[in-house]
C-alpha cells in the first residue's frame, strides 16, 4: 500500500490499493493540514469512470477534517490549478485535489495536490502516506457534502478573453484529446476564437477507446499524424489530464526543450528553466540571449524553482510546460498551445527555426529496469565508477548530479537517473556527431552493468 505515495503524486489502482478506506484517510489526514491554513480545498476529477466515486470519498475526509470543499466536478487538470487563483464568492482556496490518473491505464487512479498554492510532493507526501498507513482502524463516515463551482467556465472566459487578440487567426490546425478531459476545455476557448480546427476524440471516456492518452509515445501519434499528412499546418496532441502537450508539424515533432527556445525567444532577457534531460542546445541557445537554469525533473520541482527564481517559463521534455510570464507559473497543455498560436500568428515559422538549430543526434528515453529498491543506488554506484572510469571510456569534461549524472563529454553528453515513479533507470544521449552518441550510450549502459554486477 505504501507504493502508491509516490514522488509528485498519490497514484494506485482503484480498489486494489485506491479503496473507499485508503481515498477517506487520504482526505482526511491531508484535509488537516489544509484546515489550519483556513480549510477551504477545490477538487476536480478527469474522465475515468471511478473519479467520481474517488470524489465522494475524499470528500467524506475533508469533511471529517473540518474543511469546506469546493467541487469542480468533470475538469481538465490546468482548470484544477487555476481554482487556486481565483475568488468563489469572497472564498478563496488553502489547496486543491485533482482526481486523476493522467496518462496510466484506464485501471489507475490518483491525486495530485495543491496546498497553499505549492505542490504537495515528495517528503510531504511520504509523510502523509506513513500517518494513514499508522491510522488504518479509523473509520470515516460517508458525508459528500460540497459546494458547486463552476471553475472550468471560468477558466474557458479567461483565456477566451486573454487570448482575444487571436480571433482571425487562419491556419487550419488539429487537436487529439485522446478521450481525456481537454476535450471538456480546449474545443469550447477555440471556438470562441473562432479558430478553424479539427478535434479529434474530444469525447471524455476513460477507457481510453481508441488510444492510450500519452503524446510522448509515437504510437500514440498516429492519427494525428494522419491528419497532417492532410490541410492541417500543425496539430496538438494531449494527456490524459491535459497538463502536458505534443506539438506536431507536418516535418517536426516538437520537443518541449525545443519549444522551450521558440516561446523564450519571444521574451525580454528570459530566465528559463529546463530539467536535466533537455537538449544542451536548448541551454546554449536561451543563455545567448538569457538565463537557462538545469534542475530536477518532475512537474513539482519545476513549479517550486520557477517560484523560487521568478522565472519566466519552465519545460520539460515530456511536454510539460510553465509559464511565469502572463500567467501563474503551472504547467497547463492549452495554455500553452494558445501561446503556440500566437507566435506563428506573429510570424514564425517553427519548422524554419528548427531546421537552424545546431544539429544534434538525441535518443529517446531509454529505460533500465531494475527494482524500487535497487534504483537510487545503482545510480550511486554509478557515480562511484565514474571517478575512475574505465580506459577506453569517452573523456569527461563535467559531472552534474543534481538528478541523477549527467556526464557532459567532448561532443556531447549521456545521461542517467533513476524514475521517481517506476522502477526503472532513465537514461539519455546526444552528440553533435551520430556515431559518437551511440558510443556514449554504449559505454554508459556499460557502466550500468558495472554498477550491477558490484
Amino acid at each position: 500500500m505504501k507504493s502508491i505515495f509516490r514522488e509528485y503524486d498519490i497514484r494506485g489502482i482503484y480498489e486494489k490499493e485506491l479503496s473507499e478506506k485508503i481515498v477517506k484517510l487520504i482526505g482526511y489526514f491531508l484535509g488537516k493540514k489544509i484546515k489550519k491554513l483556513g480549510g477551504v480545498v477545490s477538487v476536480g476529477y478527469d474522465a475515468r469512470s471511478h473519479s467520481p466515486l474517488l470524489c465522494e470519498y475524499l470528500t467524506s475526509g475533508f469533511n471529517k477534517a473540518g474543511c469546506t470543499v469546493l467541487d469542480m466536478g468533470l475538469v481538465a487538470t490546468p482548470v484544477n490549478y487555476f481554482s487556486n487563483f481565483q475568488d468563489w464568492d469572497g472564498v478563496r482556496t488553502n489547496g486543491s485535489v485533482m482526481i486523476t490518473g493522467s496518462h496510466n491505464p484506464p485501471q489507475y487512479n490518483g491525486f495530485k495536490i495543491t496546498i497553499d498554492k505549492k505542490p504537495f510532493f515528495g517528503e510531504d507526501i511520504y509523510a502523509l502516506g506513513d500517518e494513514i498507513l499508522q491510522n488504518l482502524d479509523l473509520e470515516i463516515e460517508d458525508n459528500p457534502t460540497s459546494k458547486k463551482i463552476d471553475a472550468k467556465q471560468r477558466y474557458i472566459d479567461f483565456l477566451s478573453k486573454e487570448f482575444e487578440h487571436l480571433k482571425g487567426f487562419k491556419e487550419k490546425f488539429v487537436i487529439d484529446c485522446g478521450n481525456g478531459v481537454a476535450g471538456v476545455v480546449a474545443p469550447q476557448i477555440f471556438d470562441r476564437l473562432g479558430f478553424d480546427y479539427e478535434a479529434l476524440f474530444a469525447e471524455p471516456d476513460g477507457t481510453f477507446p481508441n488510444h492510450h492518452p500519452d503524446p510522448t509515445v509515437e504510437a500514440n501519434l498516429v492519427d494525428i499524424k494522419r491528419e497532417l499528412r492532410g490541410d492541417f499546418n500543425f496539430g496538438f496532441a494531449y494527456d490524459g489530464d491535459a497538463d502536458r502537450i505534443a506539438f506536431l508539424t507536418k516535418k517536426h515533432n516538437v520537443k518541449g526543450d525545443i519549444m522551450a527556445i521558440l516561446f523564450s525567444e519571444a521574451m525580454k532577457n528570459p530566465t528559463v528553466i529546463g530539467e536535466v534531460k533537455c537538449s544542451q542546445v536548448m541551454y546554449d541557445t536561451i543563455n545567448t540571449y538569457g538565463k537557462a537554469v538545469m534542475y530536477k525533473t518532475g512537474h513539482s520541482n519545476l513549479k517550486v524553482k520557477i517560484a523560487e527564481l521568478n522565472a519566466d517559463f519552465a519545460a520539460e521534455v515530456s511536454g510539460h510546460l510553465f509559464f511565469n510570464d502572463r500567467y501563474f507559473g503551472y504547467d497547463d497543455a492549452i495554455y500553452a498551445s494558445l501561446r503556440l498560436i500566437e507566435l506563428i500568428k506573429n510570424g514564425l515559422d517553427v519548422d524554419k527555426r528548427i531546421d537552424a538549430l545546431p544539429i544534434v543526434y538525441s535518443t529517446e528515453e531509454i529505460k533500465v529496469k531494475t527494482s524500487e529498491d535497487e534504483k537510487f543506488a545503482l545510480v550511486d554506484r554509478v557515480k562511484e565508477l565514474l571517478k575512475n572510469p574505465p580506459k577506453d571510456f569517452p573523456h569527461i569534461k563535467e559531472i552534474i548530479d543534481i538528478d541523477g549524472v549527467r556526464v557532459i563529454f567532448d561532443e556531447g553528453w549521456g545521461l542517467v537517473r533513476a524514475s521517481n515513479t517506476t522502477p526503472v533507470l532513465v537514461t539519455r544521449f546526444e552528440s553533435t556527431d551520430e556515431q559518437k552518441a551511440k558510443e556514449y550510450e554504449q559505454k554508459m549502459n556499460e557502466l550500468i552493468q558495472r554498477a550491477k554486477e558490484s
